[in-house]
């Protein structure tokens, strides 16, 4: 199927630039950034991999706080401030 997209100057000329120094049409690299861009529109199924990343964040924001200087935590800080705020 063929059909017409409006492309900014610049930027078509700097996708035109690029594919002709990989030795590749414009036309090969739009059908596979389109073919990338609808892979990702699908979540990945969570699997172990997943739960191990989620686990080792939280483990450095366990290590974080326990670091954390003594006194109020910014949270706490912007709370009070709220609760002074005058009405307009």
């Amino acid at each position: 199927m063929k059909t017409t997209i409006d492309i900014p100057d610049e930027l078509y000329r700097q996708i035109k630039a690029k594919s002709a120094l990989e030795g590749r049409a414009v036309r090969e690299v739009t059908i596979e950034l389109y073919r990338k861009w609808l892979s990702a529109s699908h979540l990945p199924a969570p699997d172990e991999t997943l739960a191990e990343g989620l686990r080792a964040w939280f483990e450095m924001a366990d290590r974080a706080v326990e670091n954390a200087p003594p006194g109020p935590s910014a949270r706490e800080i912007l709370s009070e401030d709220r609760d002074h705020l005058e009405p307009k």
